[in-house]
């Protein structure tokens, strides 16, 4: 970019800015804190940036062009203008009714993918008359217990003409099962089916802690959806590798980056090892980040990511199929950035964690409601956080040019110090065995841990501060409307399957059990049992309890 005399010269021309110029100045008033970092243990910034901080940067083989390798200015090659990333806000609460009700307020409003957000009992593979499910139905999301629900869910939707994203990891088989029944009965071809499941279970357990299965059996079942879906459904998006919950539980953005990555890392090794061509199953996987508050940082750890993958997907597994390469993700503002103070301001942090997601290159963007602090979101926040997404497409010009921070010297250089970062923690991860062992191991829940625990430390001591909650606080305590689920939804749903088993037939039911059970014990494919369980209306809790009696249920072990 510039010659090595040019360089010399701007270097020196900083070093006398700095003595003429900033010293003088630093002597007489200093500046608001002593060093300035991106957030806690994140990357140091520095005062000013010049070409001399990217003077190693290589245009072609660090950046090159939008949709071409290494993909870091985009993976599309007219990138927005082509097309506007999907606006796909996530949703589902109480019952299937309701839900469906939700899903087609927010199509009427000009949402352009669904996402399905699921109860505990759900996620857990519980149903929703289960004793472990008492007080949790419909609380943080749908209920679904039989295909009877998503049928519910689905009705008045084509699935051919929509794209959903499913937030759901250890009965993720069942709920993709249940979705392709849907679309089996709508008569959508299964080649025609979009969306993405994310079946991620290695951050379970490292962040989220919603697993059933063991860790080996648990890579057997996505393995067995990679393979399934690589022949059946090549437009669904098989995982979606999540760093979000990674950063919800307190790590940085480089260890987001890392640890995402290493999980990415381990389910392609447990894919070629199950037999699969990395060709077939690659195109299928997607990723998911949080879109963080420091707009720069976010941008760079958008950018490093792409970077990365496409290096790791070249050179460690050898793809030659250029999908492979292509980091494509879904990015969900920082829901732990949520206050419950002065609420109003989630509405504008929001918008920042949105702008960088676009700056960044997301392919789809979920926004928060404003009120997801206190409960879930009433259609008046979820509106507001879709037309947030709305303005930033049609109103900003965010989307009218590609990449649009490449070339800054503050953003290449935290693009570069990012991704170090990030290959420091891999490398380590991979000292240790990969990101299986160091997860059985409790190093990564340690190294979040230690992060979240500085970041409060940071906050109480008024180090850091959080608008709103230890500075420019007000005493006001403003009335609000909360969405709110009821002891009579919960009812509601218990009936609902009570009626949905007195009504099928038990002999095809408990066959089709039997048979997967059987599957689940001679090592073949689990997704076409699941699907014949499914249809007979087997219910999630009746499906997990066949694999936990199988594989047995993940126990977490004492750190090491």
């Amino acid at each position: 970019m510039f010659d090595p005399d040019e360089l010399e010269e701007i270097r020196a021309g900083r070093d006398d800015w700095q003595e003429t110029e900033v010293d003088p100045i630093l002597d007489r008033f200093g500046e608001r804190q002593e060093t300035f970092t991106t957030d806690t243990g994140g990357q140091e910034v520095d005062r000013l940036y010049t070409p001399a901080d990217v003077a190693d940067l290589d245009y072609q083989d660090d950046l090159g062009y939008p949709g071409e390798p290494p993909y870091t200015r985009g993976v599309y090659s007219t990138g927005y203008r082509g097309r506007l990333w999907t606006m796909r806000q996530y949703a589902g609460f109480s019952t299937p009714a309701d839900t469906n009700e939700r899903y087609h307020y927010l199509l009427d409003q000009g949402q352009t993918g669904l996402s399905m957000a699921f109860d505990l009992p759900t996620q857990m593979g519980y149903d929703s008359d289960a004793d472990m499910a008492a007080g949790e139905v419909g609380k943080a999301g749908v209920a679904i217990d039989s295909l009877a629900d998503m049928e519910t869910v689905f009705d008045g939707i084509p699935l051919d003409e929509v794209s959903t994203s499913m937030t759901i990891n250890a009965p993720a088989s069942v709920l993709l099962a249940m979705y392709i029944a849907v679309g089996d009965q709508q008569g959508v071809d299964r080649e025609e089916l979009r969306g993405t499941i994310q079946n991620d279970l290695l951050k379970e357990y490292i962040a989220r802690n919603t697993y059933i299965y063991p860790p080996e059996p648990s890579m057997r079942i996505i393995t067995d959806i990679f393979e399934f879906c690589a022949a059946e459904t090549p437009k669904f998006n098989t995982i979606s590798i999540s760093g979000y919950h990674i950063r919800e539980a307190g790590s940085t953005a480089a260890q987001e980056l890392a640890f995402t990555l290493g999980n990415g890392i381990e389910y392609v090794e447990a894919a070629i090892e199950a037999g699969l061509d990395v060709d077939e199953f690659a195109p299928q996987l997607s990723f998911f980040f949080n879109g963080h508050n420091n707009i720069f940082e976010e941008v760079a750890k958008f950018r490093a990511a792409r970077r990365m993958w496409h290096d790791i997907m070249d050179e460690r597994f050898d793809a030659q199929n250029p999908k492979s390469k292509q980091l494509k993700f879904h990015t969900q503002t920082a829901g732990s950035m949520l206050t419950a103070q002065q609420i109003e301001n989630n509405v504008v942090r929001v918008a920042y964690q949105a702008l960088a997601a676009v700056l960044g290159g997301t392919q789809s963007l979920h926004t928060n409601g404003k009120d997801e602090a206190l409960a879930l979101p009433t259609e008046e926040s979820v509106r507001t956080a879709l037309r947030t997404q709305q303005i930033l497409a049609h109103e900003s010009g965010a989307a009218d040019t590609i990449d649009p921070l490449a070339g800054s010297y503050y953003v290449e250089s935290l693009t570069d110090d990012v991704e170090e970062s990030a290959y420091e923690i891999l490398d380590e991860v991979d000292s240790r065995g990969g990101m299986l062992d160091a997860v059985e191991q409790q190093w990564v829940q340690r190294q979040i841990q230690d992060t979240a625990f500085d970041r409060q430390k940071e906050i109480e001591d008024n180090e850091r501060i959080i608008v709103g909650v230890n500075e420019f606080e007000v005493d006001e305590d403003p009335e609000m409307d909360v969405q709110e689920v009821t002891e009579e939804d919960e009812r509601r749903q218990i009936d609902n399957v009570e009626s949905v088993r007195e009504d099928r037939d038990e002999e095809t039911v408990d066959a089709a059990l039997e048979s997967l059970r059987e599957a689940a014990r001679n090592g073949d494919n689990l997704m076409p049992y699941i699907i014949e369980a499914v249809k007979a209306y087997a219910t999630v809790g009746e499906i997990c309890n066949v694999l936990r009696d199988e594989f047995g249920e993940y126990q977490p072990g004492s750190a090491v």
